[in-house]
Formats: C-alpha cells, sequence, structure tokens
C-alpha cells in the first residue's frame, strides 16, 4: 500500500505541474491530497488524515474547482513555459531533491521507544480548543487564512484572463 500511495503521489503530482489544463491540474492535485490521507491512515494518524481528507481535499481544492467553474474556464490551457522558466525549474527541483537526499542519508533514525498514547475523544476536544500548551486554535486560525488566500488565489488565477481582455 505504501507503493501504491507513493507512485500515485508521485505520478499526480508531476502530472498536476505538467498539464495545461487548468481543471485537469485541480483533480491531480485532489488525488495527491486523498493518497496522502491514504499515507496518514496507514501512520495510524486518523486525526491528521482526518484532516487532510476535510481540510486540503474537501476545502482548498473544492474551492479551487468551484472557482474554476464559476469563472467558465474549464478548458482554459495554460501556455507553455519559456526554456529559461523550465531550466530553472528543474534545476531548483535538482537542488531541493539533493537537499531532502542529504539530509535524510546523513541522519540515521530510531525506532521510537516513547508508548503509545491512548485516544481519548476528550482530551482531543480539549486540546482542540485550548490556545495553551498542546492547543489547535491557533493552527485552527492559520488554516482559515490559508483557506482564504486559497479562494482568492483560485479566483484571481481563473479570472487572469478576463481583466486582461477588459483592459483592451
Amino acid at each position: 500500500m505504501f507503493y501504491m500511495f507513493s507512485g500515485i503521489i508521485l505520478i499526480c503530482s508531476l502530472l498536476s505541474i505538467t498539464t495545461r489544463r487548468i481543471l485537469r491540474a485541480a483533480v491531480y492535485l485532489l488525488c495527491v491530497l486523498l493518497a496522502t490521507a491514504g499515507l496518514y491512515f496507514m501512520l495510524n494518524y486518523q486525526f491528521m488524515a482526518a484532516v487532510q481528507l476535510t481540510l486540503y481535499a474537501g476545502g482548498i481544492v473544492v474551492l479551487i474547482i468551484f472557482s474554476i467553474l464559476l469563472t467558465h474556464h474549464i478548458s482554459h490551457r495554460f501556455k507553455h513555459p519559456d526554456i529559461t522558466k523550465l531550466l530553472m525549474g528543474i534545476g531548483s527541483a535538482v537542488v531541493g531533491i539533493g537537499l531532502v537526499l542529504t539530509t535524510i542519508l546523513s541522519h540515521s533514525f530510531q525506532a521510537g521507544t516513547a508508548p503509545e498514547l491512548p485516544v481519548d475523544m476528550t482530551v482531543i476536544g480539549n486540546q482542540l480548543l485550548s490556545t495553551g500548551k498542546n492547543g489547535y486554535v491557533l493552527p485552527f486560525e492559520l488554516i482559515s487564512i490559508l483557506l482564504l488566500a486559497a479562494m482568492i488565489a483560485a479566483i484571481v488565477v481563473a479570472k487572469k484572463e478576463k481583466n486582461k481582455n477588459s483592459e483592451i
């Protein structure tokens, strides 16, 4: 299952950035986020998987797709990138891969010895509403700002061509 989810993430993320159709890119992004939630389920991080499914797959991607559909740009195709931008993107990807591999290979990872914490819904509920140690109020506020920024960005991208035509 790990290899299947990893393959889906790699293939769909590559398709998401290489496709020229905006709606297909959003659907590929949805596949990446769903496979990431599958990896969280495999690691027994049910809460993180639920957040991944509801917030990212269910929230951000749906907002992007709604923005595309509401602005009538379903068949919009991006232009081919300039060769300099393509080379810069490939170069930054190679540097990023190098940094990740260097970091992973330079550390020796040990199995954790900490005991597994019990899952108690009262504790989780109190942590969701807490602002102190292990509280989740600040992350949820930041995520709400992220959702707002993603919605605004999706609308700007979807209406970009319409704005260019209105200036002429």
